[in-house]
């Protein structure tokens, strides 16, 4: 159950029977819509061939398959750090404690060095930034980037992954939210 924090707003739509097909669905209607989808919050990251980590917050992350382990990643094509990724071998997914807001702000805002002062290991398989303090990480070796609109889907191959316990930090509405005690 979540505790949201705020009045819902949905947009009106036009037509006779309160239905908007996709094909005529302004982008805020859409924004608006896929918000009510709560997702975990997560860091992916990679690092540059310098040997530079890069990342950014994301919620649009996603397991795959099982056999073999796959997960999904999307990133704008507008993101500072997409050349990074592309030509990175793998990456990173830390997924995000309740408590850790103040880190995914950190790597949704402009900063120069996203990663100064933070505690952080590079993957013993794919070299790729891992948070010690994350609820859960993941390594995953590049398996293919498939072009989608204005993002880019990146699909990756687990390699290693680790969790450990407590609450996610959760993205609903436009708003981080959190488990509530049942």
């Amino acid at each position: 159950m979540f505790r949201p924090a705020f009045a819902c707003s949905i947009p009106k739509t036009h037509d006779k029977i309160g239905l908007t097909t996709l094909s005529s669905t302004p982008p805020d209607l859409f924004r608006t819509v896929c918000g009510r989808f709560a997702t975990g919050v997560a860091v992916a990251a990679c690092l540059d061939a310098s040997g530079i980590p890069h990342g950014l917050t994301v919620n649009s992350f996603t397991s795959v398959s099982l056999e073999p382990p796959l997960v999904l990643v999307c990133l704008d094509h507008k993101v500072q750090s997409l050349a990074a990724f592309q030509s990175a071998p793998g990456f990173s997914i830390n997924i995000l404690r309740a408590d850790q807001q103040d880190l995914s702000r950190r790597f949704s805002s402009v900063v120069e060095d996203r990663f100064e002062n933070l505690d952080w290991t590079r993957g013993e398989h794919t070299g790729s930034p891992l948070f010690s303090a994350a609820l859960a990480t993941l390594e995953c070796r590049r398996e293919q980037v498939i072009p989608a609109g204005d993002h880019s889907i990146f699909l990756g191959r687990v390699v290693h992954a680790r969790c450990t316990d407590g609450e996610p930090l959760l993205y609903f509405a436009g708003r981080y939210s959190w488990l509530a005690p049942r």
